[in-house]
């Protein structure tokens, strides 16, 4: 069938058991290297386990798999170029002291004839051993990156790369059937009859992998440099406030109006405008075409960028059920918190004194509260005429996962007004439109409260009294306790009075 194939959930080989002979002292940080069939990366993820941050990021596109397809073989230059950065990276790990790295191979190695000589010249004169590994395996752990980032991920997962592109199923953080393609560009270039033979032939093979997973995912999640350019050029079209590409969301309309923008464009311009390499932007109008197949074949309802993928998914194969549970933006927050904050865990201890305010709050908005109260002091380094725009810059732009981009803003503008009464005029205002006016109100008042909250005690503001929120009465009311009435000065009084006021309400200070 055209090269497709599939597989439904066996473990892995011996492979899988890589991350379990790590020594205990390295699983903080974990280096990992992705050799594909266009480029070659090395991260390092520290930081919290859960959602860990990237110590160190580092791409060349080697560019391994052009021409493969015609000679067989992989890309000499390509071949000079990948020793040499894979020189580099073991240098870089042995100065972390990061050893070993996990190393995986795809497409273009486990395909080329000169793929075994290049794996024993790899281990030979770099001192990395290379798993490589096939098309269902490439699929798995993409879209268990996925899962990293997104833990009630459901849908399909898709990842391109230059010489293959592999879909995996999704759903109740397990991943089910997966294909494996010959839709990479790279593989693309040599298809004959032009651009109707080339549809054609996208097409075909496109049908074959609904046959074997069904067209019933409401949401594609697309993982790979070639979709993330595509996103990139999205946003430059509709003119986007936010170029943070992970959780990008499009319709499928969206991606039509794209794919035919990019066509009627010069490759070069749009290059210049978005500052995506030339060797990504050169394999984007065949990946423009898949793209629009895969859309036109599975008729999702929307579709969604991922940054993570196989690097991401080799860390989450380490995770225990438990950890993979832990919602990522609550434990990334709870690592900022220790390490930047003048007072760890006094976060919570906010939250608890707010609470009052936000009964009945739904699951996803609860969670941003929380995440609010453990990051509202993290900036606290930053210049004081700039650290309200340092809240919102951090969080819209920080590494976190399962923020979606009008959470980023709720968030940012939630700490912005921590530390700023009124968000007129701020550089920032472009964003806000991601907002509903409704959005925008909320996070002013969590904003306000913790503002509040935050100054009116040392240890803990329950110990100086306790909200109480009638909103058929319109009353916020603030019982002080002893300690609370010597707190409640001039600046405290006021800071009240504005959040009460953010609420619509009254407020109320009985002693």
């Amino acid at each position: 069938m055209n090269g497709v194939t599939t597989t439904t959930g066996q473990k892995l080989d011996s492979f899988g058991k890589t991350f379990d002979k790590l020594p205990k002292r390295a699983l903080s940080r974990v280096g990992v290297v992705d050799v594909g069939s266009n480029s070659v990366r090395l991260v390092v993820f520290d930081g919290a386990a859960r959602s860990p941050a990237y110590f160190y990021n580092e791409k060349v596109m080697a560019g391994l798999g052009a021409q493969m397809v015609e000679t067989g073989r992989l890309n000499p230059t390509g071949v000079e170029r990948a020793i040499i950065t894979l020189r580099r990276f073991a240098t870089l790990a042995k100065g972390m002291d990061i050893e070993p790295l996990t190393c995986v191979a795809t497409a273009a190695v486990r395909e080329a004839e000169d793929g075994p000589a290049f794996e024993q010249r790899v281990q030979r004169e770099t001192g990395l051993k290379l798993h490589i590994i096939d098309g269902e395996e490439e699929a798995r752990l993409s879209a268990q990156g996925v899962l990293l980032g997104w833990p009630e991920a459901k849908g399909l997962v898709c990842d391109i790369g230059g010489s293959s592109m592999e879909l995996a199923e999704v759903a109740n953080g397990k991943v089910g059937r997966r294909v494996t393609s010959p839709l990479g560009p790279f593989r693309l270039q040599q298809v004959q009859g032009g651009k109707d033979g080339l549809k054609k032939h996208i097409r075909k093979i496109m049908k074959e992998l609904a046959e074997k997973l069904g067209t019933d995912h409401e949401r594609i999640y697309l993982v790979g440099g070639s979709w993330r350019a595509i996103a990139r050029l999205d946003m430059e079209r509709v003119n986007y406030p936010m170029t943070v590409l992970h959780e990008y969301r499009m319709d499928p309309k969206a991606v039509t109006q794209t794919v035919d923008w990019i066509a009627a464009h010069e490759l070069n311009d749009l290059r210049a405008r978005v500052g995506i390499s030339s060797s990504r932007m050169e394999l984007v109008p065949l990946a423009s075409l898949v793209l629009a197949e895969l859309v036109e074949t599975f008729q999702p309802k929307e579709l969604a960028v991922s940054s993570y993928g196989i690097r991401e998914g080799l860390l989450y194969e380490h995770m225990s059920d438990s950890l993979r549970k832990r919602d990522p933006l609550i434990e990334a927050a709870r690592f900022t918190e220790r390490q930047m904050a003048r007072m760890p865990g006094f976060g919570k201890k906010l939250h608890l004194f707010l609470e009052p305010l936000f009964k009945g709050a739904p699951p996803e908005r609860d969670r941003l509260i929380r995440a609010a109260c453990l990051l509202h002091d993290t900036t606290w380094r930053a210049h004081p005429d700039y650290r309200a725009e340092a809240c919102f810059d951090n969080v819209t732009r920080a590494n976190m996962a399962a923020l979606s981009h009008p959470e980023r803003v709720f968030l940012g503008l939630a700490l912005l007004h921590r530390y700023k009464n009124s968000r007129a005029k701020s550089p920032m205002a472009p964003l806000f439109d991601l907002l509903t006016e409704e959005q925008i109100r909320d996070a002013e008042i969590l904003g306000k409260a913790m503002r509040f909250g935050a100054m009116f005690s040392i240890d803990d503001p329950a110990d100086a009294g306790k909200l109480t929120w009638l909103p058929q009465k319109k009353e916020l009311r603030l019982k002080l306790t002893r300690t609370g009435r010597e707190l409640m000065g001039e600046v405290a009084q006021s800071r009240f009075k504005g959040l009460a006021s953010a609420m619509g309400a009254e407020g109320v200070v009985v002693d």
